[in-house]
């Protein structure tokens, strides 16, 4: 294998690539990215059986062939290489020499024959969407994924496509995120999860304005495919929760309030609040204010917050971590809050139409025990 190619878009293209590369694998060749240079392009690949990246620059290249090498020490030596263009080449004993100025370096390379397949995805009808709409949807709801894997199901984002609709589904049994929207498509009804951290790898090549991403999923992978690169991942299988029957139909008391001066509010509370000195902020809707408050070893908060209020007084205790991090991905100036009573779920919604849904439950306070 012999190319040449401009410094800054290999360097480009193996730090994104890189990060679906496992540090530590039991098969070697998967800590490497995978360079196969073929007519007139260098076609990059990182993999970690789990997700896949795969994307191609545009090189002169002398000789076609491949070789696998350390994707941490490629990607150090092309970030620190002087010139504009570098030249790669290797031999039938996988050792590579990369060349740029008076910069010369030989590694140790693997055989691409030990480098895994990336799996391939056919058939289906591709869904087409905005880049920097996905993007937000996914900000929306993976706060609200399981970081334990006591239900492996639960680790990923379930996605439902339906005629026009789209829509991400959240849980990790504290809380729940649906955040949905109307997107161009006629394909059949489809449902999938995808493991959040293919998500947060996907989200970081996602461009902005009119981009776009399609997805096409098959029976066990599903791929992205943005702009000039793919990530292929595998889905997560299981029952994931009905979470339609977790939501709550009674209401007692509705509640209309500004987003940012209640998610300040929380914040000059959880002042107080510690990793090691946790305690519930407490909520109290009466006489169209909330009063915030919490105590604990440090000492005691209050605040107050303007709100419209309708329907009976409640006092409520949260964990002040679930209900910050649900306000502050609501895209609206305000937001109604749905109650019925100390110990069943909080809703949050928007003021108008039903674009997300965050339900947290509750904490017990020491007056409800």
């Amino acid at each position: 294998m012999k190319f040449i190619c401009e410094t800054t878009l290999l360097s480009d293209a193996c730090q994104n690539v890189q990060r679906a590369v496992s540090t530590k694998n039991a098969i070697p060749a998967l800590e490497g990215i995978y360079l196969k240079a073929l007519g007139n392009e260098v076609i990059l690949t990182g993999y970690d059986l789990e997700v896949g990246i795969n994307t191609s620059v545009t090189a002169m290249v002398d000789e076609n062939g491949g070789i696998v090498l350390n994707a941490r020490v490629l990607c150090d030596i092309l970030r620190k290489l002087p010139g504009e263009t570098v030249e790669i080449k290797s031999d039938e004993r996988h050792m590579a020499v990369i060349t740029c100025g008076n910069a010369v370096f030989s590694l140790v390379g693997i055989s691409p024959k030990e480098y895994p397949e990336l799996p391939s995805v056919t058939g289906g009808f591709p869904i087409v969407i905005s880049q920097e709409l996905l993007r937000e949807m996914i900000r929306q709801t993976i706060f609200a994924v399981a970081t334990s894997d006591t239900k492996v199901v639960h680790t990923g984002i379930k996605f439902e496509i339906s005629e026009n609709l789209i829509k991400l589904i959240a849980v990790d049994g504290f809380r729940l995120a649906i955040r949905k929207e109307a997107i161009n498509y006629s394909g059949e009804f489809t449902t999938f999860i995808v493991p959040s951290k293919t998500l947060s790898e996907a989200v970081k090549l996602f461009g902005s304005g009119d981009e776009t991403i399609s997805i096409s999923v098959g029976k066990k992978h599903l791929i992205f495919e943005i702009g000039s690169y793919s990530v292929v991942s595998r889905l997560l299988d299981g029952e994931f929760l009905n979470y339609n029957s977790a939501i709550p139909v009674e209401c007692a008391t509705k509640v209309k309030v500004e987003t940012r001066s209640f998610i300040d509010s929380l914040e000059r509370i959880s002042l107080i609040i510690t990793d090691k000195i946790k305690s519930p902020i407490r909520c109290a809707f009466k006489d169209n204010n909330i009063n915030v408050s919490s105590t604990t070893a440090l000492g005691s908060a209050n605040d107050a917050v303007s709100a419209s209020i309708e329907g009976a007084d409640l006092d409520i205790g949260f964990n002040n971590r679930f209900l910050i991090e649900a306000l502050r991905v609501c895209d609206t100036d305000e937001v109604n809050i749905k109650l019925n009573g100390s110990v069943a779920p909080i809703l949050i919604l928007p003021p108008q139409g039903d674009s997300f849904l965050f339900l947290i439950l509750p904490v017990r306070l020491k007056s409800d025990v």
